[in-house]
């Protein structure tokens, strides 16, 4: 792994502060979203957790990290959300469409960089935030945060996520990631063939190729090898950050999901008032 992992500090690096960060929210969905429905709203972003909704813990994070100046939200929102948001896009239907409508209605400017977040991780903290800008490096067009599966499952016992196993551990993705908006243009294209092929083994192999994939399937590629396979397959400078903060890797897509995050914050507020 490239990246060390490290402690959260409110004095970020001379070179990290230097960055301007916009963020683009994805809250957008199916409408015909169960969970969704269950809950008597719109799309799963808007679930009430802790009595708001679960994109309103998101946007409150990234204001309150102090590094980013500009959110283009995804999405229906609430009245309250709209506070907060300084660009409301229309939902395309898609990830990737969601992203690069997003990252178009921001039109970021030179020396600009987005961070992308799903608005469905209510657990993130502005601290949390802050640290994984901080740790960015300005050099790659793609970073993605990893969380190890020990950090998940001590930070949230009983918490259940997709795990890969690699030579260097086991981990799941995160619900984010930074990107140069500069540099979109050259990478989603292939980005896109990546996703439409993940659940199609043969296809997928075509692309990163049978021996890496064999190696992935057997817990025997190496972050770093991964790493340098996606960025040379993307055309693009791409960096597998890893971040002890579990809460980047926590989303809330289902029943079980929701009461864990209900659970936290009740043992949060219950920690505040003693």
């Amino acid at each position: 792994m490239s990246q060390p992992e490290r402690v959260t500090s409110d004095a970020p690096p001379a070179a990290a502060s230097a960055v301007r960060w916009s963020a683009v929210v994805l809250g957008g969905g199916d409408p015909g979203d169960p969970f969704a429905a269950a809950h008597g709203v719109k799309v799963k972003a808007l679930i009430p957790v802790a009595g708001q909704p679960m994109a309103l813990h998101v946007l409150r994070a990234l204001h309150g990290s102090g590094r980013v100046e500009r959110i283009a939200y995804v999405g229906p929102t609430t009245p309250e959300m709209d506070a907060m948001i300084a660009l409301r896009v229309t939902d395309h239907g898609t990830l990737l469409g969601n992203l690069e409508a997003g990252v178009e209605a921001l039109a970021a400017g030179v020396g600009e960089r987005v961070l992308v977040v799903t608005a469905d991780i209510p657990l993130l903290t502005a601290d949390q935030v802050r640290d994984v800008l901080d740790a960015t490096p300005a050099d790659a067009a793609l970073v993605y945060p990893v969380v190890r599966r020990e950090v998940c499952e001590a930070a949230y016992p009983g918490v259940k996520r997709t795990y890969a196993r690699l030579k260097d551990g086991t981990f799941t993705g995160g619900n984010l990631f930074m990107l140069d908006p500069a540099l979109i243009g050259q990478f989603l294209p292939r980005l896109r063939d990546v996703l439409a092929a993940r659940k199609a083994p043969l296809k997928l192999a075509g692309l990163i190729g049978p021996g890496i994939l064999l190696r992935l399937l057997t817990g025997q590629l190496t972050v770093a090898r991964l790493e340098s396979k996606v960025a040379a397959l993307l055309g693009v400078p791409v960096h597998a950050l890893l971040t002890p903060h579990a809460a980047v890797g926590t989303d809330v897509d289902k029943e079980e999901d929701l009461h864990l995050a209900e659970a936290h914050f009740t043992d949060q507020y219950s920690g505040a008032a003693q």
